[in-house]
């Protein structure tokens, strides 16, 4: 096991037994439309203490929780739960919630969930069609800063374009981008216009890369398959814009949860002791503020 702290930037933690809690992504009819039958992390609950007990080895100081109670009909009630699991646990540090930020009431909802929770650090808001161009999308996205939220963003290289002239329209927002991009595909074509993506997204200096979920799709990964993907992320946005996540415990189904983080400390071996800290939890502790 990697010596190093290690800032876990991406978990989902979920409990199909609330009352108040939806997750659609979970149903047993539900098929994944880029994972497709993720029928073994289907658990009834995965939660904080399940994380805990079962990072406890693994060096975990701190974790950053994203929405995954996606279909409830209050998203705040999410962040409640998260809230009272991290009075209980520690964990999560950080909460990345769930809003539409097309929605014209999105104020109101920004606003609970401040006052659900002082850990709340930032929005991911799976928008569709070409919404990151959108006014009312938009309108809603400018509402972060007064917080001094972060956008968390799930994005192909196909639309980096319109992420980093969303990046570089609200400079006081950093813009997180999820799973380096998400890649679909590991041949040599695919590669070559996602590295095209990240470098144009890196361009703005606000834009930051989190390094997690590689194994979605690439199931039998290996740390030199790993490699160029996480490398270019580096190169394009720089150590100090960089960060991993585990992506845990989607990723349960690709790997065990060391061989994860001992994969990350294996890549990025010969960097200085100061850029390891950096990429495994001083990037992180700035970009969330925790």
């Amino acid at each position: 096991m990697a010596d190093l702290a290690f800032v876990d930037t991406h978990v989902h933690f979920w409990d199909l037994s609330h009352p108040d809690l939806r997750y659609v992504w979970l149903e047993p009819e539900f098929v994944h439309p880029q994972l497709g039958d993720i029928t073994p992390v289907k658990q009834p609950r995965y939660g904080a203490d399940e994380f805990v007990a079962e990072t406890r080895f693994a060096n975990v100081t701190k974790a950053v929780h994203v929405q995954a109670a996606i279909g409830s009909a209050d998203p705040v009630d999410e962040t409640r739960w998260l809230e009272a699991a991290a009075e209980r646990t520690g964990i999560p540090t950080a909460i990345i919630a769930d809003a539409r930020l097309s929605d014209p009431d999105v104020g109101a909802t920004l606003d609970a969930h401040a006052a659900a929770s002082s850990r709340l650090r930032g929005i991911r808001d799976f928008g569709e069609g070409d919404y990151m161009r959108d006014p009312a999308w938009r309108s809603g996205y400018a509402q972060l800063e007064r917080y001094g939220w972060v956008c968390d963003l799930d994005c192909f290289w196909e639309k980096m374009d319109a992420a980093r002239d969303l990046a570089r329209d609200f400079p006081g927002i950093p813009l997180v981008l999820d799973h380096a991009g998400f890649p679909q595909a590991r041949d040599s074509e695919y590669f070559d216009h996602w590295r095209g993506g990240i470098s144009t997204l890196a361009e703005a200096d606000n834009a930051v890369c989190k390094i997690s979920g590689l194994g979605m799709k690439d199931p039998t990964w290996t740390v030199d398959s790993l490699r160029p993907w996480v490398m270019h992320c580096i190169e394009a946005f720089g150590v100090d814009r960089c960060f991993f996540g585990s992506n845990w415990p989607v990723d349960k189904l690709f790997s065990a949860y060391p061989d994860v983080i001992n994969a990350y400390a294996e890549l990025i071996a010969d960097f200085s002791p100061a850029e390891q800290t950096a990429l495994f939890s001083g990037n992180a502790e700035r970009v969330y503020r925790i």
